[in-house]
C-alpha cells in the first residue's frame, strides 16, 4: 500500500515531510524515529511486519531526507528541538505507540519524558544509556570525518563498525547514502555527536525517570555499540522497562538477516500486541549484573 504524504509545519519554523502508512487492520498508531544519518527509507524491513497490524508513521528530520527541501539549513537543530518535533507529530497523528532506532532514542526519550498523552508504550531499538569504549572509538572517529567531509572515509567506518553484521548488499547501499549527503547533514551529525562527547549524560538517565509508560529496549547480542548489557542501565531509572536480545545480530537488527528481522519481529509486536501470538512467542527478559562505576551517556 502506498503511503499518504504530508508536510506539516512543526515549531513555527521547521516543515516535516511524513508519511503515513494505514493498517487494514489497525490497533493502533505507530510512530517511528529515525537513527542518525538516517532516512524513512531504513524502516522498509520494520515497516514490513508493522503495517499489517497498525496504522505506521515515518518522518524525515528537518535536515535529511524528503524534509531537506522544505527547510533552510541555518544552523543545526538541537536534541530538545528533535523532541519538541516528535511531541508536535505524535500529537498531529495522535500516536499511541513509538518506536525509534539507535541514536533516534535520544529525542524518543525526552520526548516521552514529557509525557504526551496518546501514548501507551514505546520500544527503543539498539540504543544505550552508555557510551562504551567502542561507541567512543567510533564517535570519535566519526566527528573528525563529518567536520573535514571525509565521504568516503566516513562510509567505510560506519560499513566496518556499526555496520559490520551488515549483508554486502546493504553495506553498498549505505555506503552510497553517506557519501551523497549535504554539508550540512554532515554539520548536523558533528554537532550531535560533538554534544554527545563532551556534556554530562546523566540527564539522559536522569530525564526517563519521569517516563510513565513502558519501553521495551531491543539490542543485538552481537552489537558491540549499544550492548544489551549497557541498555540494561535503564534498570536503575524507569519504572516499566523490559530488555529482549535478538540473538546473532549487531546494531542493524532487522537489517541484517532473515533469522534477525523474525525475532525483532515478534519481539516488537509482541509486546505492543501480545494478543497475535500468546505465550509461544512470548519474549524472555533476561537482566544482567551491572557495573554501577560505568560511565553514563546519551
Amino acid at each position: 500500500m502506498k503511503p499518504e504524504h504530508q508536510v506539516i509545519e512543526t515549531l513555527g519554523m521547521f516543515r516535516i515531510h511524513t508519511h503515513y502508512y494505514a493498517s487494514p487492520a489497525p490497533r493502533g498508531t505507530v510512530m517511528l524515529v529515525n537513527g542518525s544519518l538516517a532516512t524513512m527509507a531504513a524502516f522498509a524491513q520494520t515497516l514490513r511486519f508493522l503495517q499489517p497490524h497498525f496504522n505506521v508513521v515515518l518522518f524525515d528530520a528537518p535536515y535529511a531526507g524528503e524534509s531537506k527541501a522544505h527547510n533552510t539549513h541555518q544552523r543545526p537543530i538541537t536534541k530538545e528541538q528533535e523532541a519538541s518535533i516528535l511531541l508536535e507529530l505524535i500529537a498531529h497523528f495522535q500516536a499511541d505507540h513509538l518506536l525509534s532506532f539507535s541514536w533516534g532514542g535520544a529525542s524518543a526519550l525526552l520526548a516521552l519524558s514529557q509525557r504526551p498523552p496518546t501514548i501507551r508504550k514505546a520500544v527503543l531499538m539498539a540504543f544505550s544509556p552508555l557510551i562504551n569504549s567502542a561507541m567512543r572509538g567510533y564517535l570519535e572517529s566519526g566527528v573528525d570525518l563529518l567536520m573535514n567531509y571525509e565521504r568516503r572515509k566516513l562510509a567505510l567506518l560506519m560499513n566496518e563498525t556499526i555496520g559490520e553484521h551488515l549483508p554486502s548488499l546493504a553495506k553498498r547501499y549505505n555506503f552510497r547514502h553517506i557519501i551523497s549527503l549535504a554539508d550540512h547533514e554532515y554539520q548536523q551529525m558533528a554537532f550531535h555527536i560533538s554534544q554527545l562527547l563532551t556534556q554530562d549524560n546523566h540527564c539522559y538517565l536522569m530525564d526517563s525517570a519521569n517516563i510513565e509508560v513502558p519501553v521495551l529496549f531491543i539490542n543485538g547480542d552481537q552489537d558491540r555499540y549499544t550492548t544489551p548489557a549497557d541498555a540494561q542501565h535503564f534498570n536503575r531509572y524507569l519504572r516499566h522497562c523490559s530488555f529482549v536480545s535478538v540473538s546473532g545480530a549487531g546494531h542493524f537488527l532487522d537489517m541484517e538477516s532473515r533469522e534477525a528481522w523474525t525475532q525483532t519481529r515478534e519481539a516488537v509486536l509482541g509486546y505492543l500486541a501480545p494478543q497475535l501470538f500468546g505465550a509461544v512467542t512470548r519474549p524472555i527478559y533476561t537482566r544482567i549484573t551491572l557495573d554501577q562505576n560505568a560511565p553514563l551517556a546519551g
